[in-house]
């Protein structure tokens, strides 16, 4: 199961000391920037030297890891920690696969491998990114690419946060992009900030030096402040004088002013809005995109992304119907963000063994559990309880090719490797435990 040789996305197909890659993708966040150049060094070493932020730095700059599978603790053969992994699964009543951080292909065989056994899928991000799948099931939105906002947008309304925490390049591709499809000027772009303190608003300061309007509130009272925007938008009056600490004149002011607008944009991230019912406030924030559509162009953008959380959900629903959280324990897929989260499985002792994945970061451990673990993971996964299983997997993008999908879901790109590895990738490791599985069952039937 090392990894191949050759793949149609390698950059290069015998990586040597001083080779200079480009146009390379970086999934360290949901914009999957795709103009990185990296030059490999010795022993396997990657520097970026053009277009990185401080994310894509770090992800391409770790070090090349070599790490053996171990059962116990102890190290053994990549074949006995499958079959002692595949026997954990296998003997499981109700087997949960969390933490899926991966890409494409590594969702297709962890939903092959769930779908043969009846496991329960939850990934890391779940938490944040059902604020807006439940907005989706319930209601739909007009949502649109990173495209579109490159070259149409005149008015970016950023809600809650200041984008760069999460995506640091956005400014820099999408609103103050020298060029556009259309001749826009983009130094006239509007950018208002609404919701949340002290973030880093240098970035919405235009080429020209236009500052950009911030109108500050504590996180947890933009539910008042979107519902009101959205009542203003709707044409209603409100006889407060302010709205959450923020002047109502100054909400009217800017609901004109999406009125007013061509093409304008409202983004938010989900994991920035961190208090209860936040799917409540990103429905605010979509009806208002709704409204504005009556007489005006007008689309929201969700953005952030990591972990590989928008391709999971993308594959799973194009494979099972559903997002996750899912579950095959019936036979059949089935969907209920509640009873799947993995945390309550695990804490209420229904699950009764444990698949960990991740890929991509390091310090993304396993919840502690008292059910069997099997962990598939970034080679420098640190633990604080030793797993029954751990299997250290190739990262996607550096050590093996892959596939992903862009936050705005319109987009997949091509990850490639970028070194010699000698780790297995998740798929392989993946379809190994499948066999196994099969195996082991066969043998007890």
């Amino acid at each position: 199961m090392q990894s191949s040789g050759k793949n149609q996305n390698d950059l290069s197909s015998t990586p040597s000391n001083g080779k200079v890659h480009e146009h390379v993708a970086c999934p360290a966040c949901g914009l999957l920037c795709d103009d990185l150049v990296i030059r490999q060094g010795a022993s396997g070493t990657l520097e970026v030297t053009k277009n990185g932020c401080a994310k894509g730095i770090r992800f391409f700059e770790q070090p090349l890891l070599e790490s053996s599978p171990r059962v116990a603790g102890k190290p053994v053969s990549l074949e006995t920690a499958v079959a002692k992994a595949a026997a954990i699964l296998a003997n499981s009543n109700q087997p949960l696969f969390a933490g899926l951080s991966t890409e494409v292909q590594g969702m297709r065989a962890v939903m092959r491998l769930a779908d043969s056994i009846g496991a329960t899928l939850d990934h890391m991000n779940s938490y944040s990114s059902l604020r807006n799948t439940l907005v989706v099931q319930n209601a739909g939105w007009m949502v649109t690419t990173l495209t579109e906002v490159r070259n149409r947008v005149d008015l970016l309304l950023v809600i809650g946060t200041d984008i760069v925490s999460y995506n640091s390049r956005f400014f820099e591709r999408q609103i103050w992009n020298p060029e556009t499809m259309f001749g826009q000027d983009t130094s006239s772009r509007e950018v208002v900030y609404l919701g949340g303190r002290g973030l880093d608003t240098s970035h919405g300061i235009s080429p020209g030096g236009t500052k950009p309007t911030v109108l500050e509130c504590d996180i947890e009272k933009l539910p008042e402040v979107t519902a009101a925007l959205h009542a203003l938008v709707a044409g209603k009056k409100l006889s407060a004088e302010t709205i959450a600490g923020i002047p109502t004149d100054e909400l009217v002011k800017l609901a004109a002013r999406l009125h007013e607008a061509k093409y304008s944009v409202i983004a938010w991230v989900s994991s920035a809005l961190d208090f209860p019912h936040a799917e409540l406030t990103v429905q605010n924030i979509t009806e208002t995109v709704i409204k504005l559509n009556e007489k005006t162009r007008s689309s929201g953008l969700p953005l952030g992304g990591s972990e590989g959380d928008y391709s999971v959900n993308q594959t799973s629903t194009w494979i099972s119907g559903y997002p996750v959280r899912n579950s095959f324990k019936r036979g059949y897929p089935e969907y209920d963000p509640y009873h799947f989260d993995a945390a309550r499985l695990l804490e209420s002792g229904e699950a009764d063994s444990l698949l960990w994945i991740n890929s991509f970061s390091p310090g993304k451990a396993p919840p502690e559990t008292k059910a069997p673990a099997v962990v598939l993971g970034h080679p420098a996964t640190g633990f604080e309880q030793e797993p029954d299983v751990f299997i250290p997997v190739g990262i996607p993008g550096i050590d093996h090719a892959g596939t992903m999908f862009r936050i705005d879901s319109s987009v997949t790109l091509p990850l490639a490797r970028l070194r010699q590895s000698t780790l297995p990738t998740l798929a392989e490791v993946i379809t190994a435990i499948e066999a196994a599985t099969e195996l082991d069952s066969t043998h007890a039937d």
